[in-house]
This record gives structure tokens, C-alpha cells and sequence, in this order.
């Protein structure tokens, strides 16, 4: 008997992937459309029903003002005024390379604003039409049009070392300036002006009510004051740091769109006195009675949490109508929740009634909680990414453990001392969609895996001597090297060797298919194995799955390798692809005579080189002579095998060899002048700018793009003003046919791009497609 499955199991640091993690224990994630926050950080500066003017159709140098009508990243949807509620002259621009300007430039630019010739008839005074149209209107900006600032979201206007004011946490009617120290994704890092400690750093999300542009302050009659307790600085060091920060501010100051999301404050109906419940702003884990001490205005009042004590240090917190966190009294009772006793409250059962009776103070009617039990789609045992409330530079995978009303208690997971739940509101900055650290680049705290790790030991069991079943210790040199050889055979497969296949390998080198992604298959290891046949075929599927562009349909065609007289056993393979899951059960041969066809038939199926994988080792050269073929010149004389003619053949044509036909080329339409390049044989017109976007990028093949070589693709890109992601088409193998296939969710998972780019890159694919079905589909 051999035991050489002995465990040590230990905590290990690895790479955290949301993905496999929710995929292996089944874990859901909180919805992204319930953090708010982060939705409104994605959007456009620019706001539907903004004004600008914009180059004229079918007059050159001439302009109207135009309507946005809605936005995509930086592309944005125009309507002329004049044309009222009819959409067929919409039309697409590129912010970043249309010619777009604020209200008022043409004045200032002894430009001809002229309505289109399509509406000009309509209306007999256009400037009496257009002083209408205007007013009240509210126009692009003009740095969001041009300069550094051009095209870019609201989030990515905020630069480091911006300067905003910041409320007070004491005193709302008190502010001071603070220095954008980084920009997270909307979550600052900020440093009060003259302050360079950075013990006292500050992070807030930039939606945050305290937060207010340069200049706020004054504008509304509040106090400019330093931020208290800091005695190290004189008055005149404060002011003087505040006007050298300012006068630089105001030479490239933050734009005003940042604020256009920020919240407006309610009124308030609380009155001093009034009683509450309210999660602990000290320790955010309980929830506690606290009262109004004070009330500002009509928009602030300030809450003090309860403490009887005698020698007792006040915890008072400023708060407004929308507060995360304020409960009306018995919202603990009716929720099923632990209401901690204030300091010094002598009974150990705590009752309202009675505690208003015992304070002669009365609880906070229920109207002035609005949205008190809105839960915005947040569910028990749904994970999301929340900041540490003891640490708020540290971002920590958390899951939800109980959702009362608008509260969710949170438990952060990987911290070195473990909290007990936090309790927050679902209207919190503080918490975050899965993958918001990954996809702004800032780490993340998270769980610790637990990784075993088989020892290197081996015990055999002797005959009995004076007990039974007893486990000796090996008794000489001879009886060691028996052991290592009977061990060595399992792992060679000499045991039950029908059973047992030895290493298989991944040719990274080998043409990798129309399914597969180059890149992903050079991540893989160079072999696997040796073990049982099933298992090793199964582990290797598995990471081929895993390497698809598209998980689910490799899925699908894997079902379709079977061969009836294969030895088989069913396995269940599984892939994830956008969110969704996918699982089918595929029947895997289980001896190893039949391993080398199983793969072969595999690869035919994924029509990838034929020794992509298996037990053949590929060095310098594949046998298939794969390593010169490109997507469409390997798949098209392999498609035949599985029966699928690829995009431009005819299928029922015995001819595989023959090109797809031309057609005549077309002559272009409002052609300006015209680039050309050898290779790829193409040409680009260009319109002015005054022409709609199909007019304007309209292109005119002279070679089928479904004959392009990977190099041909690479010098279209190249050409365009996605020049910088040709090297993504060089190493990922895309030539024509493989181009026309490609689609902006594709685009964005497979080339790990941004939707802004994303989008950008797909107009240029789409104006091949266009030109290939107006010049060759046919």
C-alpha cells in the first residue's frame, strides 16, 4: 500500500480574480446598477439638451447650433434646432475629432451661422427663432471642446492637485481648501491647504455634499477658516498658503460639470431635543440614541450621540434631511435589530417610552425620515468591494450578511484583525461594485486562500506484528528504493496503465484557430500530465475553454466531439462568459490508446492546428506547417472537415481555392482627397466636416477583406486613429476574416479595452464591413 496523498494545508497569498472566485463558490455579485455613486462617475460631461454649434451640411463655412440629443462615451448624438422632435437628420460625432464649439463662437469668430438648406424654408426669422431656442438654454463648455480637458468624463476632470473648498465637519457654515492629492475613480484623497501632514489626509468620493468648487464659499457669504486644532501655523501662514494656492487654481481652474451631479439638500423638520436612532459615526458596527443639539438652518443640525456619563466627551456629528444613517425611534424594535444602551443609562432593558419619560424629550416624528426602507436591490450574501471604516485608504472584499430596511451590515474579509459587521447606508460612497479597485488600478483587500499541498512523504503499512494495522517505519535502503519504484509506475501510468496517459502538450507555437485567443493560449502551461486519461484531458479542456474569446461556444462545439466506439466517461466542463455561467457534460475517453484521436478530433473541432495540443511535443517546426498560416488561410482549407464554409465562400462551389468575387468598385462620394496604401489596397475619402458619419468615413476597398493578412490588418489599423492597438491585432493573429467577426463586446473582453476606445476602434471595423458588403458580398 502507497499513501502519497498526505496534505498540508496553509493560508497562502495569491492573485485575487473576482471571476474565479464567484464562479467557484457560486457567490453572487450586488448588482452595479444599485451604487449610484458610481453609475453617475461613468457618465459624459456632456448632458442631453446642451447647445453648441457645429460645421453646417452642405455649406462649407457655414455653422448651426445644434441639440444634444444623448451621448455614448465620446460620442455624441445632434440634432439641428429647427428640426424640432424629427429624428431623421440626427447625426454621430466624435468629440475628439469633429469640429464642435460653444455658443457664441461664431460671433466671436466672424462665422456665418446659417440653418440647413433642409429647414431653411420653415421659418422666416431665424435669429428671433434662435434668441428663443436659446434662452435658458445651457451651452458645451468651451474647455470641454478643446485644450487637455477635451472629450474626457466628469471623474477625469478632477487632476491631482485640483483645489475645491471643504465643509467643515463641525461647522457647516465654515470651509477651507483642500488639494486633490489622487483621484481613484471619483474617491479623493484630499490635503486641507496649508496642512502637509498626511495624518490628517481626508478621502471622499467627489459627489460628496462637503465638497463645493473655488470660490463657493465667498459667492455664498460663509466663513473661510483654517481647519481647527492645528496650532503650528500663525493666521498669516494659513492666508498666505491659501492665496498662492488660489491664484494657481485660477489659472486652469476645475471645471463646474463636476458638481452638475451633486446632490441637492432637502429641508429638514427636526427641532433640539428631538430623539433618534442612528448607526455609531465613531464605530460603525452598532447602532445607538442620539439627539438633536442643535440646529443650524433649514438644511443642517447637529446630532449628539446619548452618553449619560458625567464626565462624558461629546461625539456630535453635523448631518442634513438625507443622511446616511438617521433612524427614526424603534426602527431597531421593528427590524429585528440590537439598539445599544446610551453610556450611564442605569437599567439594563432598554425601552423608548420610558427613556423619553426618563429625558422629558420627544422622539423625531417619522416624516422627517424620507426613504426610510428602500433597499436598492442590495440582498443577503451578495459581495461588493467597501472601505475599512478604521482605515479609509483600504478597499476590502466584503459580503452582505443581513439587509434591514436601508442598512446592510458588511463583513470585510482578509484584514489582519478581524472587525465585527459594519453597518452601512445603500446610499454609502463608501461601497463599490465588484472589480471597481481592478478597474481603477488601486489594491484590494481580500480573502486569504486556502492552498493545499501534497507532502513529500510516503508511508507504507507492514505485515502485522503486534498490532493490527500498525504502520512501521521503513526498515532498509532496499525496502525505500521498492517504494519510490512502485511510485514512480503509478505516476508513469505502469499501473493500471490502460487507464493512465503520460504528459500532454500545448504547442504555443501552433495556429490556434478562429476560437481561441493567441494570447491566452501562451499563458498556458507547455504540458500537463501525467495521470488518468480523464482527468488530464479534462484539466486541459478546461483551460482551453478558459482561453476562448467566447467560453460558451467552445462549450457548444466540444459537445460535438464523439465517436461511438470510444471508451468514455461523462465529465461536467463549465465556462463563464459576461456574468452568465455555462455548463455541459462531455463524454471524455478514458484510455490511452484512444487519447491521440480524442485530441486530434478536438482540435478539428476548434479548427485550430492539429497539434495545438496532445502527446506530440512541437519545437521549431509543426509538422501541419501551421506556424505561416494566418486565421483565413489555415481555416479555410480546414473547414471542410467540420463542415462550416467560412464568411465569403460559396459553399456548394468545389473549388475551396476560389477567391471571392469582385465587384466593381464604386466611386466614391463627396471625395476630398484620398490616402492609399500598397499592401491592404484601400482607399479612405474624407468629407468636410459637414457631412453626416457614413459620408465622412466612407471607405473604398480594391482588395476583399476577407483575403487581408494579419499585416494587411495591421497597416488598415495602423492608417486610422487607432494606430496605437495594432500591435493587439500583430500578436493576437487577426487578419480579414477574423476582423469582420470582431464586435464592440468582443472588442472589449478580448483586447481588454475601455468602452471609449472600444467604441472608437469598432467605428473603424464597421466601416470595413460596410465597404466589404457594398463592394464584395455580393
Amino acid at each position: 500500500f502507497v499513501d502519497i496523498n498526505g496534505m498540508d494545508c496553509v493560508e497562502e497569498e495569491v492573485d485575487f480574480n473576482w471571476e474565479e472566485y464567484l464562479e467557484e463558490t457560486g457567490a453572487t455579485a450586488a448588482p452595479h446598477t444599485s451604487f449610484r455613486h458610481v453609475e453617475l462617475s461613468l457618465q459624459s460631461s456632456f448632458q442631453p439638451g446642451m447647445k453648441l454649434e457645429v460645421a453646417n451640411k452642405g455649406s462649407l463655412d457655414t455653422y448651426w447650433v445644434a441639440t444634444i440629443i444623448t451621448t455614448c462615451g465620446q460620442l455624441l448624438l445632434l440634432r439641428y434646432c429647427g428640426y424640432g422632435d424629427d429624428r431623421k437628420a440626427d447625426f454621430w460625432c466624435d468629440v475628439m475629432t469633429a469640429e464642435l464649439h460653444p455658443v457664441g463662437w461664431c460671433a466671436q469668430n466672424n462665422k456665418t451661422l446659417q440653418p440647413p438648406e433642409a429647414i431653411k424654408e420653415k421659418n422666416s426669422d431665424w435669429i428671433e427663432f434662435l434668441i428663443k431656442e436659446l434662452t435658458g438654454s445651457r451651452t458645451a463648455p468651451a474647455n470641454l471642446l478643446e485644450g487637455p480637458l477635451r472629450g474626457k468624463n466628469t471623474v477625469d476632470l478632477i487632476v491631482v492637485g485640483c483645489i475645491l473648498e471643504v465643509r467643515d465637519a463641525f461647522e457647516p457654515n465654515v470651509y477651507w481648501a483642500a488639494r486633490v492629492q489622487s483621484n481613484i475613480g471619483g474617491r479623493l484623497c484630499l490635503s486641507y491647504v496649508g496642512l502637509n501632514d498626511p495624518a490628517y489626509d481626508m478621502w471622499m468620493f467627489y459627489l460628496d455634499t462637503r465638497l463645493r468648487p473655488l470660490g463657493w464659499a465667498k459667492e455664498n457669504y460663509l466663513s473661510i477658516k483654517p481647519p481647527t486644532g492645528e496650532s503650528m501655523k500663525l493666521s498669516s501662514e494659513w492666508t498666505e498658503a491659501l492665496d498662492e494656492a488660489t491664484a494657481k487654481a485660477l489659472k486652469s481652474p476645475l471645471p463646474l460639470e463636476v458638481f452638475k451631479d451633486h446632490a441637492d439638500l432637502h429641508t429638514h423638520s427636526f427641532r433640539p431635543g428631538m430623539k433618534l436612532e442612528m448607526v455609531s459615526p465613531k464605530e460603525p458596527f452598532h447602532i445607538c440614541p442620539v439627539s438633536v443639539t442643535k440646529v443650524y438652518n433649514e438644511y443642517y443640525f447637529q446630532i449628539t450621540v446619548d452618553d449619560l456619563t458625567a464626565e462624558a466627551t461629546p461625539t456630535c456629528v453635523v448631518c442634513h434631511a438625507d443622511s446616511p444613517g438617521i433612524l427614526p425611534v424603534q426602527w431597531c424594535l421593528k427590524n429585528g435589530v440590537g439598539l445599544e444602551r446610551p453610556q450611564g443609562f442605569e437599567s439594563q432593558d432598554f425601552d423608548w417610552a420610558d427613556y423619553l419619560k426618563h429625558t422629558g424629550t420627544e422622539a423625531a416624528p417619522d416624516v422627517c425620515f424620507p426613504n426610510a426602507s428602500q433597499s436598492r436591490g442590495f440582498c443577503k450574501d451578495m459581495w461588493l468591494e467597501a472601505v475599512n471604516p478604521l482605515q479609509p485608504s483600504e478597499l476590502c472584499v466584503a459580503r452582505i450578511t443581513q439587509v434591514k430596511g436601508r442598512l446592510l451590515w458588511l463583513r470585510l474579509e482578509g484584514l489582519t484583525k478581524p472587525l465585527p459587521d459594519c453597518i452601512v447606508d445603500v446610499e454609502s460612497m463608501n461601497i463599490f461594485p465588484v472589480g471597481w479597485c481592478e478597474a481603477n488600478g488601486y489594491p484590494l483587500t481580500h480573502l486569504q486562500k486556502t492552498v493545499c499541498l501534497p507532502q513529500k512523504k510516503i508511508a507504507v503499512v507492514q505485515p502485522e506484528k503486534h498490532t493490527a494495522n500498525s504502520c512501521q517505519p521503513l526498515s532498509s535502503e532496499l525496502d525505500f528504493m521498492l517504494i519510490i519504484a512502485i511510485a514512480c509506475m503509478c505516476c508513469l501510468g505502469l499501473v493500471n496503465g490502460k487507464y493512465c496517459c503520460s504528459q500532454l502538450f500545448i504547442n504555443h507555437r501552433c495556429f490556434s484557430g478562429p476560437y481561441l485567443n493567441k494570447g491566452r493560449i501562451a499563458e498556458l502551461p507547455k504540458a500537463v500530465g501525467p495521470g488518468k486519461c480523464a482527468v488530464v484531458l479534462k484539466e486541459i479542456l478546461t483551460m482551453l475553454i478558459n482561453s476562448a474569446y467566447k467560453p460558451g461556444r467552445v462549450l457548444r462545439e466540444l459537445q460535438m466531439v464523439e465517436d461511438p466506439q470510444w471508451n468514455c466517461q461523462e465529465e461536467t466542463l463549465k465556462a463563464k462568459y459576461k456574468g452568465k455561467s455555462y455548463r455541459s457534460n462531455m463524454r471524455i475517453v478514458r484510455t490511452a490508446d484512444q487519447v491521440s484521436e480524442f485530441c486530434r478530433r478536438v482540435c478539428e473541432r476548434l479548427q485550430c492546428c492539429l497539434n495545438l495540443f496532445g502527446p506530440t511535443i512541437v519545437s521549431d517546426k509543426c509538422p501541419e506547417n501551421c506556424f505561416s498560416q494566418t486565421k483565413t488561410k489555415y481555416t479555410y482549407y480546414k473547414k471542410r472537415k467540420v463542415g462550416r464554409p467560412s464568411l465569403g465562400e460559396n459553399a456548394q462551389d468545389g473549388d475551396m481555392t476560389k477567391p471571392a468575387r469582385r465587384r466593381k468598385k464604386r466611386k466614391a462620394i463627396f471625395v476630398q482627397k484620398k490616402r492609399r496604401t500598397s499592401i491592404v489596397g484601400y482607399q479612405t475619402t474624407e468629407s468636410p466636416q459637414n457631412e453626416s458619419f457614413e459620408e465622412e468615413d466612407r471607405l473604398v476597398l480594391e482588395r476583399n477583406p476577407l483575403e487581408w493578412s494579419v499585416s494587411d490588418v495591421v497597416d488598415f489599423i495602423t492608417s486610422t486613429d487607432c494606430a496605437s492597438l495594432a500591435k493587439i491585432f500583430q500578436e493576437q493573429d487577426i487578419d480579414g476574416q477574423a476582423l469582420l467577426l470582431l464586435t464592440l463586446p468582443t472588442v472589449q473582453e478580448c483586447m481588454d479595452l475601455k468602452l471609449g476606445p472600444a467604441i472608437k476602434l469598432c467605428h473603424q471595423i464597421e466601416r470595413v464591413k460596410v465597404a466589404f458588403y457594398s463592394q464584395f458580398a455580393n
